[in-house]
């Protein structure tokens, strides 16, 4: 899409976790990130990109999302953009002003109409890049997936009150950008307001699959994939992690500018038995539905 997104994308997502140790060792060790920082209650992981973190483990009772953070273009009034966001339905956290959060910069936080807390960052620190010596480290966040039990309500709240751009509509998800990303954001219809999936991007298919052998050599299986979904184009593996958040790695997601149409349920319907492009990918498995209705936002 053209210029005037006033978010630039996603930065990161803040996780509750009630083994913070394990959490961290999986995601470095398994997974494929960093540890960028830690204290005694929370441990910051990068990827190899420019972002000081793109996962939070914060020590919690019960897993859990505390927080999906975008970031803001730099010219974006954030007194504006927060009044927008109220405006559409959001309920504020707080004042703009500080983050105390590695990156430091200055945002604020709300709480959408169902409870979910977004945050919105300006000016955090950058991070240098890293080094990719397996060729199997995500550089950045794809996307977050969240559970809807009213898919044109949080579209509205999205376009109204973010600023985002419906780039597809399937027969069960709405599929939202705010860069050149056919998108950050997707809506999955559902009976539940919760956190569907998180997706982490990776330079090329190649990296993809040499990330889920790495699941795979840990005892991991395969919750879906590999395939390539229609919206979006992307390649895509999804897992379940020890704790039950699902987790996708994914490449190559298509590139839209303000030329691209909007597809309906219509532009996206598969033969009987295919549920990816290719047609290769078999059935999503049990565990991975339940997981992907199970990890409520605190």
């Amino acid at each position: 899409m053209g210029s005037g997104f006033p978010l630039t994308g996603l930065r990161s997502v803040e996780i509750a976790t009630p083994d913070l140790a394990a959490a961290a060792e999986f995601y470095t060790q398994v997974w494929g990130l960093r540890e960028a920082a830690r204290d005694a209650t929370q441990v910051w992981l990068r990827a190899s990109g420019t972002d000081p973190y793109v996962l939070r483990l914060t020590r919690g009772a019960t897993v859990g999302v505390l927080s999906v953070t975008f970031r803001a273009a730099e010219g974006t009034d954030l007194a504006a953009l927060r009044a927008q966001m109220i405006a559409a339905g959001g309920t504020a956290e707080g004042d703009i002003g500080a983050l105390v959060d590695l990156g430091g910069g200055t945002g604020f936080a709300l709480r959408d109409p169902s409870g979910r807390r977004y945050r919105v960052v300006q000016g955090d620190a950058r991070a240098s890049r890293l080094g990719d010596g397996d060729g199997a480290m995500p550089d950045r966040l794809a996307h977050v997936n969240i559970n809807t039990r009213d898919l044109a309500a949080d579209i509205a709240f999205f376009e109204q009150g973010l600023g985002f751009r419906l780039s597809d509509r399937s027969k069960m998800m709405g599929f939202l950008c705010t860069n050149s990303d056919h998108h950050a954001v997707v809506l999955a219809i559902a009976g539940v307001d919760t956190l569907n999936h998180v997706a982490f991007n990776h330079p090329d298919w190649e990296s993809v699959m040499r990330a889920s052998g790495r699941m795979c050599d840990a005892g991991f299986g395969i919750g879906w994939g590999p395939g390539r979904h229609g919206p979006g184009d992307n390649v895509f593996l999804y897992f379940v992690d020890p704790f039950g958040m699902v987790v996708e790695h994914t490449a190559e997601v298509l590139q839209v500018d303000d030329s691209y149409r909007p597809g309906g349920p219509e532009d996206w319907t598969w033969p009987a038995g295919r549920s990816d492009q290719w047609g290769i990918a078999p059935p999503k498995t049990d565990a991975c539905k339940s997981a992907q209705l199970a990890v409520a936002f605190l």
